[in-house]
């Protein structure tokens, strides 16, 4: 590979009819930047759509594409590349991208920057540079990886952002007629009650679904483990992130003593995070965010849950697709994953942004073929991004 030449940061923002994860409850508002807070999470989120894209360019004129979280103050991470990370890149040669990682990583460790912002900055970066190497070789990610298992990857569909209960259902109830039978509803949104809205759920989509809750981290481990309880007649799959992220101890308990098997894992960052989370054990499903671990540290926690019996659920949030590219072709590789997330109400209209032929139907996303990560951002994209140096 040629030496990395130049890094671009560029911000994607597109609009969306209704918030992520469904419209406003009462009480909420949206505020003059933009943001809602969730009262059921006390979470903060923009009511649009927005990530950070990054593009390595080597001294040859190859081109690798990478994408990061950009929901929150996406100029933060976009700075911290332009000022921190793309001036210890430039001139490096970028095909031993797994040490280019610990290199980045190790620049602000001592700082306390072991996660956020710097991490997600790093996450993109590794990403591009995975990409030029497979674009360079010209083979997919996953054949470098050391091959698919799988040709396509099985998901399930994942959020149902509609206003009441009924409305719900009904969300539901079409996609389950579509074909679909696995599904995970949002437990911030569930303004009726949780368990009634897992027991509607069931009773609309009978017992062929797949039912899972994300529980946003709103509960303590007594709060969680007696809601388990109440869920468990209606068999869900899993419930997702139970309580908040800091405390692993009740995280362990409640996989422990939940009837529900427990999954967790969206916000760490990285397999030494993991590794002392999973230290504490119980975990049923590991679920990484290739926007916050890049393939790098993705591969990695993988490695770990492989070492542990754990199955992969790897998670999927707002973005344009170019870091579900990356997680997919991970996935594929992976005999314990066991599904995939589909974001539905986002990447259903994003990937027009990106050609390559990604997609999902019929229960499961089809993967790019390309050299890389296969994709790449066409004409749409540079009509709504916004190049920032």
């Amino acid at each position: 590979m040629g030496r990395i030449a130049s890094v671009e940061t560029f911000i994607v923002t597109l609009p969306r009819d209704t918030p992520y994860l469904g419209p406003l409850a009462a009480g909420e508002q949206v505020n003059d930047r933009g943001y809602v807070v969730r009262k059921g999470n006390g979470t903060i989120y923009p009511t649009v759509d927005r990530s950070i894209v990054v593009r390595v360019t080597t001294d040859a004129g190859l081109a690798g594409w990478g994408e990061t979280y950009g929901i929150c103050a996406p100029r933060a991470t976009c700075e911290i590349i332009n000022d921190l990370l793309a001036p210890v890149l430039i001139g490096a040669d970028g095909s031993d991208v797994e040490r280019l990682w610990d290199r980045l990583y190790g620049l602000m460790r001592v700082r306390g920057c072991t996660s956020g912002f710097h991490v997600d900055a790093i996450a993109a970066l590794d990403i591009a540079l995975w990409d030029l190497l497979g674009r360079e070789r010209g083979e997919p990610l996953s054949a470098l990886l050391g091959g698919r298992v799988r040709d396509t990857v099985p998901g399930y569909v994942s959020g149902l952002p509609a206003a009441t209960l009924a409305e719900r259902v009904g969300m539901a109830r079409a996609l389950h007629d579509e074909g679909h039978r696995a599904f995970k509803f949002a437990a911030v949104v569930s303004h009726e009650g949780v368990v009634e809205e897992m027991a509607a759920l069931r009773g609309a989509l009978g017992d062929d679904a797949e039912l899972m809750i994300d529980l946003h981290w709103k509960f303590d481990p007594d709060e969680a483990i007696a809601l388990a309880g109440r869920l468990a007649p209606y068999a869900p799959r899993f419930i997702e992130a139970p309580v908040s992220p800091e405390d692993m101890a009740g995280l362990a308990r409640v996989a422990r003593e939940s009837p529900v098997p427990v999954a967790a894992g969206e916000e760490w960052y990285t397999a030494y995070d993991v590794a002392n989370r999973l230290a504490w054990g119980g975990l049923a499903y590991l679920q990484p965010e290739m926007g916050h671990t890049g393939i790098t540290q993705f591969r990695r926690i993988a490695a770990l849950a492989a070492d542990r019996g754990i199955a992969v659920a790897p998670h999927a949030t707002i973005g344009i697709g170019l870091f579900l590219a990356a997680s997919l072709h991970v996935s594929a590789t992976l005999p314990h994953l066991w599904k995939h997330e589909w974001q539905h109400s986002i990447f259903a209209r994003h990937l027009a942004l990106l050609d390559g032929g990604m997609g999902y139907g019929e229960g499961g996303y089809r993967l790019p073929a390309g050299p890389g990560l296969g994709v790449e951002p066409n004409a749409r994209f540079f009509a709504v991004a916004e190049a920032l140096s």
